[in-house]
Order: structure tokens, then sequence, then C-alpha cells
């Protein structure tokens, strides 16, 4: 991989800011002292600047120097972070990337400049360990930053370009859905508890199946009714347990749930 040769910026270095600061240094998209992490008690970074990344509380100073600048603080932030950066923006240098949930693009240059370069990304944790589902919008970014950014988010994971309207969907879906697979998996060691597994073991069973379901779709490319097919015979075990968990609204359960997600991720920015 073509490494990048400018100076990388991660705003709030919560667990995605911190997570994509390893993901990119561990895929040689960028060495750690390429990139800069700020959060107010530098106390919480140390580890990192151990590892060579450079770390400030002086957001402004560290923009002043990068590249790509990543707005990665929650959205009820992202104003107060804004503005103690806006001074700092060079618009001919600088390519920003937010990935605060409900914070479009317009949003940001209505406060750092009409023609500021912004992209939005919606990772999710899976980030830590180069398995992130990322999606990237932009409506007025030039090609090449948005393929860059792109670039830089494929070294963490799968990237998907989508419209920027759906982005507040993409963070339900994705972000949160990190969350709704993990309690499905839960909720399957559990069940392996109570027909005799140990807890242990339950989990490392409910796990590997889950991967393995996953790993099938991925890499046989067919969708999950053609593999559930292949399980399902006729008055079988499997279709018994399938029909419970719909009678009870095991999938409509998981539709509104995502639905709901995606309506509050729209409603955590306020525009000051």
């Amino acid at each position: 991989m073509e490494r990048f040769k400018g100076k990388i910026a991660i705003l709030g270095s919560g667990n995605i800011g911190t997570s994509l600061a390893k993901g990119l240094a561990k895929a040689g998209y960028a060495m750690p002292d390429q990139i800069s992490l700020t959060r107010r008690k530098l106390s919480g970074l140390q580890a990192f600047a151990d590892q060579g990344f450079v770390t400030s509380s002086d957001n402004a100073a560290v923009v002043t120097a990068a590249d790509i600048v990543v707005l990665a603080v929650l959205p009820q932030q992202l104003n107060q972070l804004l503005d103690e950066i806006k001074n700092s923006v060079d618009i001919q240098k600088h390519l920003f990337i937010s990935v605060a949930s409900g914070v479009s693009c317009a949003d940001i240059r209505n406060q750092l400049g009409a023609d500021v370069q912004v992209v939005r990304a919606m990772p999710n944790t899976a980030i830590a360990i180069g398995q992130s589902m990322t999606c990237v919008a932009s409506g007025l970014a030039e090609q090449e930053n948005v393929a860059e950014v792109v670039r830089m988010f494929e070294t963490v994971g799968a990237v998907v370009k989508i419209n920027e309207d759906l982005m507040t969907s993409a963070t339900a879906l994705c972000a949160c859905g990190i969350a709704f697979f993990l309690r499905a998996i839960r909720a399957a060691s559990q069940g392996g508890v109570e027909i005799g597994f140990h807890a242990d073991d339950a989990l490392k069973m409910a796990v590997q199946t889950a991967k393995g379901a996953a790993d099938l779709l991925l890499q046989m490319g067919s969708h999950p009714e053609q593999e559930i097919d292949k399980v399902t015979s006729p008055k079988g075990c499997t279709i018994a347990g399938l029909n419970e968990m719909e009678h009870n609204g095991f999938s409509s359960s998981l539709i509104k749930g995502i639905k709901l997600s995606a309506t509050k991720a729209g409603e955590l920015y306020t525009k000051g």
C-alpha cells in the first residue's frame, strides 16, 4: 500500500478515534508519528504516546499542522470543537472527515466556511480489529478527497459509498448494529447454558456459529434465506426454533430497533 504522505489529526480520541489511529498504523496507511490524537486529559493517551503517536490537548495547533482532520467527538461536543479550530482552517489544505452522528457536511461548512472540504464517514467499533463496516458520503467534496477517505477506511474494513441523506440510517444499521448482533450472540449463549453447556463453552459456540453464518454470506454471496433453507428440514428442529422466535417477534423487534436507532441518531446534534 502507498503510505499517506501528510499529517492526520484525530480530534476527540475515544473508542472510534483511537481505534482508527491504531488501524491506520497497523495497516501501513500512516506511521504513528504522522497521526496526532487529542483529548482534554492527556493521561488517557499515554499508551499511544509510548507507541509513537503525537498526543495533544490543543485542537487548534494540531489542526494547523494537519492535512486530514478527523472530527471524532460526540455530536453534542461538535459545535464547541468547531469554534476552537475555525481560525486554524486552511481551505486549500485541509480535508475534514466527520464521524459525528446526525451532523451534515453543510452543518460543518456553515461553521468552518462554505468551501471547506468535508466528507462524512460512519465506521463501527470493529474498526479496532480492521473489520469495520464504514459508510462514506459527501455532498460537495472533490472526488479525489472522497477517494482518499475511501482508501483510508478500506485499510480498516469494508466501505460503502452512500447518499448523505442515508447517513443516520447507516449509523443505526452499522454502528448501533454492532450492539444488536452482540446482544443476539449473548442471547444465544444464554440459551446454550439453559440446555446444558457451561457459560464459557456456550459463548464460544455461539460466537463461532455467528461468525460462520456471516462468512457464509460474505464468501458465498448468497441470501440469508438460501442458507436458512439448507438447515431447515420438514418437521425438523431448526424450523421449529425459528418459528418460535418469529412468533415472539424476533425479526420485527430487530427491525423496530433499527428504525428507532435511526430516528434517535438524527436527533443527537443540535445546530446551536
